[in-house]
């Protein structure tokens, strides 16, 4: 199965006065094309969609998403607000339509998608609260021998310098930690938020963090090389290597 990563494009309105504004849109519009060229199963989104969680700014994501001739999976960031996202995507059977929480699991292929929600309304640090403690824990329970990706937004462990303490309670970090940790058959944990490339080990299995779409905001990205051009993550898991994960570089001329 191949998947695609998309993550903290920051989306503007139309009508925002934003310098930044169009150029994310465009950085967006490119990387959908591209995706569209490799063809895979799924596209997976780790939050911060847009930038201020207003109506306009989700229509216009629609708008930039709906040439994707792949479903696409949406988890909300701290950008994100969760109503307009549920509006917005209203469409899309998989996700729930109401309830404090806005995680789901997907079973529609061999490797079993489950979605967790790490925000809540006014915070901008991650939350990974009991009742998300226990709703993960009986999913995985659940399906102990079906390879199993987990996507969220905010990285549950520290980044270096550039990202420490990202749960406004460390316990609650270490809680997702202990959780997956029970769970061999996590074969990995793709997240967003930091705009940082990162892989690591965690937990007992691989976890990524991919740089932002939005070129004006990603880090940790050899601009020599890649300036102006929008970069994605392309996932794809085998019994032989386990996940194996690919930074797609959008060429100039998409």
């Amino acid at each position: 199965m191949l998947i695609a990563q998309i993550s903290d494009t920051h989306i503007l309105a139309p009508t925002s006065q934003h310098p930044a504004a169009d150029l994310r849109a465009d950085c967006l519009r490119r990387c959908v094309a591209d995706i569209n060229q490799q063809q895979p199963d799924a596209v997976i989104f780790t939050g911060d969609t847009v930038q201020h969680g207003e109506p306009e700014e989700y229509a216009r994501l629609r708008e930039l998403l709906a040439p994707l001739n792949v479903p696409i999976y949406v988890v909300p960031g701290n950008r994100d607000d969760k109503g307009a996202l549920r509006n917005a995507f209203a469409d899309q059977a998989y996700l729930p339509g109401d309830g404090d929480f806005f995680q789901y699991v997907v079973e529609d292929y061999d490797l079993r998608l489950v979605a967790i929600d790490s925000t809540s309304a006014g915070e901008r640090k991650g939350v990974f609260c009991p009742e998300r403690q226990a709703w993960l824990d009986a999913v995985l329970s659940a399906q102990p021998d079906r390879p199993t990706l987990l996507f969220i937004h905010h990285p549950p462990f520290d980044v270096g310098d550039h990202y420490v303490g990202g749960y406004r309670r460390p316990e609650e970090a270490a809680a997702l930690a202990d959780v997956v940790s029970r769970h061999s058959q996590v074969a990995g944990l793709l997240c967003g938020h930091v705009h940082w490339p990162v892989e690591c080990n965690w937990a007992g299995t691989s976890a990524r963090i991919m740089p932002s779409i939005a070129v004006d905001v990603r880090k940790g990205i050899d601009e020599s090389e890649a300036h102006e051009r929008p970069i994605y993550l392309l996932h794809q898991l085998s019994e032989e290597t386990g996940l194996v994960s690919q930074a797609r570089m959008v060429d100039a001329s998409v």
